[in-house]
């Protein structure tokens, strides 16, 4: 019998290539196990330590802190200087990068981290001075506020100094390839101004207004100025400058930067004390523009929010007094023409003579670039915020007045209030708040309710004068000085036994000075005050339920009136199925609700059948507030130019209602009843590096964006991009509290309070945004992780 040889080798070679595969797999496996742990390892030390010890060598007694369990610390100290400085070793151990970004953004000095890209950004915020004003306005502080300022940046100057010598800087000033460099009191009062910024000042509109009059008929421009809507509530019951050209880089605050507020005395509560409630609207990002904390010393003790890189507290309550704030949104700003010297650039007309203008050298430096070597340009009014539009306009431009860009001294007044314990001393307070101005609300647990409205407003002969940029030249075209404090819009206790505020116009025309063509649409107001003349009994719930509130008056209003209109029009089989759903509606945006989406999306039509084609893109972004134009347009019907030429009111409704609907139908299907708002409405708090690529946005933004109910015209404001539906406006911070008892706050901070994406408070608030899960925050926390900073 024959035996046959098998051949073996090509067997070996197969397991020896699958063994060295496997080898090969294991190496690899191990390098990335090996480099995960090391990554780990190195983000995980930038994380906020909230336990244990810290030695900050400059403290002078020892600090104890207490982060509770919504991530909130309470810091106890001994001193003053101990807390301060402790403040601002905690802000940065959080929120460094904020602060980094946040001082630079102001400053102008992004290009040194980013490069070329954020030249045109740095440009804008060099000219406009948020930083000389800083400095000016420091040399005006009190010695005692000065030391404040300097016991903060000791402070994040500690940390900095630590996580240099651990390597433990947040991933972010990594992936930026930058240290951050040591903190100064004015980067803190930068911050403040960029505040003052964000809250505007109307000089975009003023440049929009312009553009009308000199490229449409006169009633035609006229009809876009802005007007309030008549028997609506209140509080209190130069064709010299292409203007597209001369602001294409321009930074323009959010037009929707506002917010709510409003104090219930005891008459009207269960607890019988008052109760307050306070949503800043600004915008939604990661990590939140707010940091909630509770300072106590042996005369602090104060809790509630405060921006990231500046100290005290700026809005909420200490054991006597409560506060909260909204943007009065006063015509503050003033664009000049400016007229300037053919033979001398920098010298510019002024009573019939020419004056010499300031020029400051502002080198902005790039990184992997050189140095630009920038110069601003400041007449007497202020910065020429229009010097790139010298090609259009080489002897007219335009400077702008601004009450921020003076000397104020919001952080004295900051820590006045802090410390207030009545009306009359938090008001006293008030005299050193000048920019930006707010409406302050006031509660405290001796029963008062109070409201003013606050700060640096500028006295003009005729309020039409705010409308329009005034011709530089002129000394009669220069403000009159500042409505006097004693004379600022203020109540006290009022007998109807609330006082709130949505931006809205704030006294009637009665009043003898000028404060603002401008106005938020009145619906969230209107709103706000109709829950509350008809509520008793009034707790806290019911407070962070009208917070939540979803109706929309401005359908309210509207939806009756366009069916009533198109009544009589001969619709799409579709357009009039819309029509029918729509006299379905409770009015109310909730996310499960067909109806705010074709209601939404349906104005956003009859706005671009109105301004499309006629008004350039680059200038739309100047017509600030133009929901308030809009509506009025539409209340104005066939006498309105603008609909009239359109076909008149019923074409502009039908077309716009049509075009809706076709635009829906292909989106969301062919059964409207099954639509959403929330399939559209949605929110997601944007880190600043995330979209720098999509592992950034894996780690920065770990959250799907959330289908969320709201508006921007309901009290639970939430306004969105037109082009995405993503929230990115809205309540900031949510705040409540019933006087009876003034150690316990209800609050909400989006969409968490760490700036770490690894930290369990980094985006924990989100689903409570979105749903109105309040914390809890009690003063003089004893419940939590305990640090102990130590000389």
């Amino acid at each position: 019998m024959q035996t046959q040889e098998v051949n073996l080798e090509p067997q070996k070679k197969k397991r020896n290539k699958k063994k060295i595969i496997l080898i090969s797999l294991g190496v690899l496996l191990t390098i990335g196990i090996s480099l995960f742990v090391f990554v780990n390892g190195y983000i995980n030390k930038s994380l906020a330590q909230t336990e244990g010890t810290i030695e900050l060598p400059s403290l002078e007694n020892e600090v104890t802190v207490i982060t509770d369990g919504d991530g909130v610390p309470h810091i106890k100290a001994a001193n003053n200087h101990d807390l301060f400085m402790a403040q601002g070793y905690i802000q940065a151990q959080s929120r460094m990068f904020q602060m980094e970004m946040s001082r630079r953004q102001a400053s102008g000095t992004l290009s040194e981290i980013v490069g070329e890209a954020a030249v045109g950004h740095d440009k804008y915020f060099r000219s406009l001075g948020l930083r000389r004003a800083a400095e000016g306005s420091y040399d005006t502080y009190s010695d005692e506020s000065k030391k404040v300022l300097q016991w903060f940046a000791d402070g994040v100057n500690a940390y900095i100094r630590q996580a240099k010598e651990e390597n433990s800087l947040p991933v972010e000033f990594t992936l930026m390839g930058s240290e951050p460099a040591e903190w100064t009191p004015v980067d803190s009062l930068t911050i403040g101004k960029y505040m003052a910024f964000d809250l505007g000042g109307h000089w975009e509109r003023q440049a929009f207004n312009y553009y009308a009059l000199n490229n449409f008929a006169e009633e035609k421009a006229y009809e876009l100025f802005p007007t309030y809507p008549e028997n609506k509530p209140t509080i209190i019951g130069a064709d010299e400058v292409d203007v597209a050209a001369s602001f294409e880089n321009a930074i323009i605050p959010h037009a929707f930067n506002g917010s709510n507020n409003w104090v219930v005395s005891g008459e009207k509560s269960e607890s019988g004390q008052p109760l307050l409630a306070n949503d800043p609207h600004l915008g939604l990002a990661t990590p939140s523009i707010w940091y909630q904390m509770q300072l106590e010393s042996p005369d602090v003790s104060v809790s509630g929010v405060i921006f990231a890189g500046v100290p005290g507290i700026i809005l909420g309550h200490n054991e006597e007094i409560a506060w909260g704030v909204t943007n009065t949104g006063p015509d503050v700003q003033q664009l000049y023409l400016e007229k300037r010297n053919p033979d001398n650039p920098n010298e510019f007309l002024y009573e019939d003579n020419w004056e010499e203008a300031e020029v400051i050298d502002e080198p902005i430096k790039v990184k992997d670039g050189e140095t630009i070597d920038y110069e601003v340009v400041e007449t007497r009014h202020g910065p020429i915020i229009s010097e790139h539009a010298n090609e259009s306009a080489k002897d007219t431009v335009m400077s702008l007045r601004w009450t921020a860009l003076e000397a104020t001294t919001e952080l004295e007044a900051i820590l006045e209030i802090n410390r207030a314990s009545n009306w009359p001393e938090f008001e006293k307070g008030l005299e050193k708040f000048l920019s930006p101005a707010q409406n302050f609300v006031f509660a405290s647990k001796d029963g008062t309710i109070a409201y003013k409205a606050n700060g640096n407003i500028p006295i003009y002969e005729n309020g039409e004068d705010a409308q329009l940029p005034l011709e530089g030249w002129e000394k009669e075209n220069n403000w009159k000085g500042y409505i006097p404090f004693d004379e600022l819009p203020t109540v006290v206790n009022p007998d109807k036994g609330f006082i709130a505020t949505a931006n809205n116009k704030i006294i009637g025309d009665e009043y003898p000075y000028h404060i603002s063509n401008m106005w938020a649409q009145p619906y969230r107001y209107e709103r706000i005050a109709e829950v509350l003349e008809a509520g008793n009994d009034l707790t806290a719930k019911d407070m962070q339920a009208l917070q939540m509130d979803q109706m929309n008056l401005q359908a309210r209003e509207f939806v009756p009136m366009f069916a009533e209109t198109l009544n009589s029009v001969e619709l799409t089989d579709d357009a009039q199925r819309a029509l029918e759903l729509l006299l379905e509606w409770d009015y109310k945006d909730h996310v499960d609700a067909a109806q705010p989406l074709i209601f939404h999306q349906w104005l956003d039509e009859i706005e671009a059948i109105l301004y499309d084609g006629e008004i350039p893109e680059d200038v739309m972004d100047l017509f600030g507030s133009r929901g308030q134009t809009t509506d009025e347009l539409l209340r104005k019907g066939n006498d309105s130019i603008w609909v009239e030429e359109n076909g008149g009111i019923k074409e502009v409704l039908s077309v716009s209602l049509e075009n809706t609907m076709d635009k829906l139908l292909k989106e969301y299907g062919n059964e409207p009843a099954d639509w959403k708002w929330g399939d559209y409405h949605k929110v997601q708090f944007y880190h600043p590096l995330s979209d720098v690529s999509p592992v950034l946005e894996f780690f920065f933004n770990n959250e799907d964006p959330i289908s969320v109910g709201g508006s921007s015209v309901t009290p639970m404001a939430a306004s969105y991009d037109a082009e995405t539906g993503i929230v990115d406006h809205g309540a900031s911070w949510r705040f409540v509290i019933d006087t009876n008892d003034m150690k316990t706050g209800y609050h909400i901070v989006g969409p968490g309070q760490a700036g770490h994406f690894k930290s369990d408070w980094y985006h924990n608030q989100m689903n409570d945004w979105v749903g109105g899960g309040y914390h809890v925050t009690k003063m003089n926390a004893e419940k939590g992780i305990e640090l102990t900073l130590t000389p």
